[in-house]
């Protein structure tokens, strides 16, 4: 089917329709609504658009060495809906920082502060040293994949990038780069809503990088990604940072996060409650040793006569927790006492663990995009 305007075949056609609603919800005069393009990457550059044609500089400038992202004491509120209660914590360039939070945590409404979608109550954040709609060139500044994107059904994958390349800035060729490096330059003339979820996916983090941003930005971006795509993620962030761009990444996959991130902030009912390295987060383990061997009962006694307290796991007959003794102590006497040991480690928090306790769930991390102006997420933050 054709589009209704005769603008299917011309991005920057689309690319003017596609125009966001204002704070309060209503559409500005002459724009004309999108599904779910309010909240979108494409809507956070189009703010930003008049600044960008006004030539000037954005105030971090070449050289200037801030922070890729900064959050200065954030608050939102929405009605009686206290989204963010004074949120504070900076992303440094070089590293994968992970964002984690259960639903309705207020995870999704931070980061459309930092783009600058959702003007907060107070406190400001910062991109690079400025307001992001404020630098000349945003989508060479920050990209970012949301959970809410909106996609033009009658736009095949090129066409689509082609699309958002008008609003960002840059020529076809970096689209046809951006389709390789995303690895969909073989389904480029297929129509989006015939792609996969993970395709989309793929697809959204494309759009990001058309810019090739220092800063990235992504809200659940392995959604839909079989695991060969999670690798290829995986290693693609890693080897971004290690080229010097910044990553936050908003994720519900905890094992995913502690092979991706390098750093984590643990936000919970609209606060950060915890924000550092994982070996911060991870250290609070109660640092007994974990001992296994099959002779457990003679361990255990040569253990008792040099002065540790052992225990038993229920249901582990070969496991030994010894406390009182440092590790190389139990392998010593494990050896002097003629014991074969399969394994010694000393016990640590798992990043499942130091999340549970730091934001007081009791299941499992439930984590997705949240935003409290969804009827189903509002006051359950």
């Amino acid at each position: 089917m054709g589009d209704p305007d005769g603008a299917a075949g011309d991005p920057s056609a689309l690319a003017r329709r596609w125009v966001p609603p204002t704070e309060s919800g209503q559409l500005s005069q002459g724009a004309r609504p999108f599904p779910q393009e309010d909240l979108s990457f494409q809507g956070a550059l189009r703010a930003a658009a008049p600044i960008r044609q006004s030539g000037r500089e954005g105030p971090a400038g070449p050289g200037r060495r801030a922070p890729a992202i900064v959050v200065d004491h954030v608050s939102k509120r929405y009605g009686s809906v206290e989204a963010l209660r004074d949120c504070s914590f900076t992303v440094p360039y070089g590293e994968v920082t992970g964002l984690l939070g259960p639903n309705g945590a207020g995870k999704s409404t931070l980061l459309r502060v930092v783009l600058g979608l959702v003007r907060p109550s107070s406190g400001v954040a910062l991109v690079d040293g400025a307001p992001f709609h404020e630098h000349r060139n945003p989508g060479a500044t920050l990209g970012a994949v949301l959970e809410l994107a909106g996609f033009y059904p009658g736009c095949d994958a090129r066409t689509h990038l082609r699309v958002a390349a008008d609003a960002v800035g840059v020529g076809k060729g970096r689209v046809d780069e951006v389709l390789a490096l995303v690895g969909l330059a073989g389904v480029a003339r297929r129509a989006v809503r015939a792609l996969s979820l993970g395709m989309r996916q793929r697809l959204q983090l494309g759009v990001a990088l058309l810019g090739d941003p220092r800063v990235l930005l992504l809200d659940e971006p392995t959604n839909g990604l079989d695991p060969e795509g999670i690798a290829w993620f995986r290693s693609f962030v890693r080897e971004r940072a290690a080229r010097g761009a910044a990553v936050l990444v908003a994720s519900h996959v905890l094992a995913e996060m502690a092979q991706t991130v390098d750093r984590a902030v643990v936000i919970a009912r609209g606060r950060v409650v915890a924000d550092g390295t994982l070996d911060d987060l991870v250290s609070g383990g109660d640092g007994r040793v974990e001992a296994r061997s099959a002779d457990a009962t003679m361990l255990a006694d040569a253990l008792v006569r040099h002065g540790a307290e052992v225990a038993r796991p229920q249901g582990s007959p070969s496991t030994l927790l010894v406390a009182g003794l440092d590790i190389e102590a139990v392998g010593a006497i494990a050896r002097d006492a003629g014991v074969a040991v399969s394994g010694l480690t000393t016990r640590s928090t798992s990043l499942e663990e130091a999340y549970l306790a730091l934001t007081g769930s009791t299941g499992p991390a439930g984590l997705h995009g949240d935003d409290p102006r969804r009827p189903e997420t509002a006051g359950r933050g």
